[in-house]
């Protein structure tokens, strides 16, 4: 079962953290892009919410995109104003290569980035 493009109708930024060292020799975290792509953006419903929450989860919404191989639990989105945490990366079922399902959590600040 493929996703149809229709569905796919927000634009999304996927990054990764990169520990780097600036000019002056701190180290410290930054995001950096990986891929700008097409992605279906969905809360969680209310009943999703209140099981989510009875299992102590902090997933709040699932965003669907195409298949990549490059994707990790240890990246985050970023749509719009609103940052997510990926806290799994859910392979579709059919083929496991037409699209995936990655559940988000609100985004919290970790580390630093460089000024």
């Amino acid at each position: 079962m493929s996703i149809s493009a229709g569905k796919l109708r927000h634009r999304v930024t996927i990054q990764r953290c990169v520990i780097a060292q600036d000019s002056a020799g701190n180290i410290g975290s930054t995001w950096e892009d990986v891929a700008e792509v097409w992605a279906s953006v969905e809360p969680l419903s209310a009943r999703e919410f209140i099981a989510a929450q009875a299992t102590l989860s902090k997933v709040v919404a699932r965003i669907t995109i195409r298949y990549r191989d490059d994707v990790r639990a240890d990246m985050r989105i970023v749509h719009g104003n609103d940052t997510y945490n990926i806290e799994g990366v859910l392979l579709d079922n059919d083929s496991g290569r037409e699209y995936i399902t990655l559940p988000v959590s609100t985004a919290t600040f970790s580390g630093e980035a460089f000024d």
